[in-house]
């Protein structure tokens, strides 16, 4: 039995995964998000104002993973090594050779060798051109980009989590527990997002993980309603009653019998909400609500953008970068949507 109902759900997981790649646009969109988050995952090896490796005197080092000192490559003082340093540079190539990176800026390395005022216009050393204070733009979009996607995606897991656990709870026991949780969510959504942030924003700069808890704080219901609906439609159905009695506890109840039934509707809306929480921090930091200034962060461009309106590739490239990683996670939402919509699945 195990066997065959093994073999059921790998049948069924295997339908979900060709009704997800019939429809192009999700499987396009899936292919060139995880391409793009992958360079981004791997940001400092692409781009950084550390070279990649150094060998000098017969030996290798690694800047990017280690910190070392002038004295390291024949400075005079014991501080961390400025690989733009005439002397410093001087002395590894006539020692041995520096491997740089194809891009070397960092997302916060100011270009102090800028023959022109900023923001300066996109040339052969900055492909997008640089920002108002001489960060180069490109650089910028693919460290916010890694930013602002594992922030959504910490964000729409942890709270997605939440929202299931506290939806189940509700819906499968009803009555009371159900109506006391349903005033508790109306209170808390009725709570002012936005004053709550500019408070906080103005007792502490938020970091990454403070600024995560805050939005976390208001972004678990997600979720309630669309597993609560599903858990009171189920929890009558006969295979509950008949496994109730036979005196199978609650909790393997909810999470091992309905919740499988709950996910498909719940799965559905994970892109959406993944989208929604890029909008979220993108609009926090374009408002100074967001993140602190040692952050890249893809809405301080759009800041940026608006501030420095002769200066258009700024804008235009961030609407761009937006437009199309919002566009991407809709249509693999729509992708998710159809391919566990079990109507289409049984055409």
């Amino acid at each position: 039995m195990a066997g065959k109902r093994n073999k059921t759900s790998e049948s069924s997981f295997r339908k979900k995964v060709l009704m997800f790649c019939k429809n192009k646009r999700a499987k396009y969109s899936l292919i060139l998000f995880m391409f793009l988050f992958g360079l981004s995952l791997v940001a400092e090896i692409i781009a950084n104002d550390k070279p990649l490796a150094i060998h000098y005197k017969n030996s290798w080092y690694f800047p990017i993973f280690n910190t070392y000192t002038e004295q390291t490559f024949g400075g005079d003082f014991p501080t961390q090594a400025d690989y733009k340093d005439p002397l410093i540079v001087k002395n590894i190539n006539k020692n041995g050779k520096m491997y740089n990176t194809l891009i070397p800026f960092s997302f916060n390395t100011v270009d102090y060798d800028l023959d022109r005022p900023t923001p300066s216009s996109p040339d052969r050393k900055h492909w997008l051109g640089t920002d108002d204070e001489g960060r180069d733009v490109l650089v910028r979009i693919l460290y916010g980009l890694r930013l602002s996607v594992v922030f959504a995606f910490l964000l729409t897991g942890i709270s997605s989590v939440i929202g299931i656990i506290i939806g189940a709870i509700q819906g499968y026991f009803g009555g009371k527990v159900d109506i006391i949780i349903q005033r508790f969510l109306e209170i808390w959504e009725a709570l002012p997002q936005l004053f709550i942030l500019i408070i906080v924003a103005s007792v502490f700069t938020p970091n990454f993980w403070i600024l995560l808890l805050i939005m976390l704080f208001f972004g678990w219901p997600a979720l309630v309603g669309v597993v609560r609906a599903e858990f009171l439609r189920t929890r009558n159905f006969e295979f509950v009653k008949a496994a109730k009695a036979l005196g199978v506890s609650d909790i393997r109840i909810m999470f091992k019998h309905i919740l499988p039934n709950a996910l498909v509707a719940s799965i559905t809306f994970i892109p959406f909400i993944l989208s929604e929480s890029i909008v979220a921090l993108t609009a926090l930091d374009f408002l100074g609500l967001g993140l602190s200034y040692e952050y890249p962060s893809l809405g301080d461009l759009v800041r940026q953008g608006k501030d420095n309106l002769q200066a258009p590739w700024i804008g235009i490239s961030i609407f761009v970068v937006l437009s199309s990683l919002l566009t991407m996670l809709i249509f693999i939402g729509e992708g998710v949507r159809d391919a566990f919509d079990t109507r289409r699945n049984n055409r």
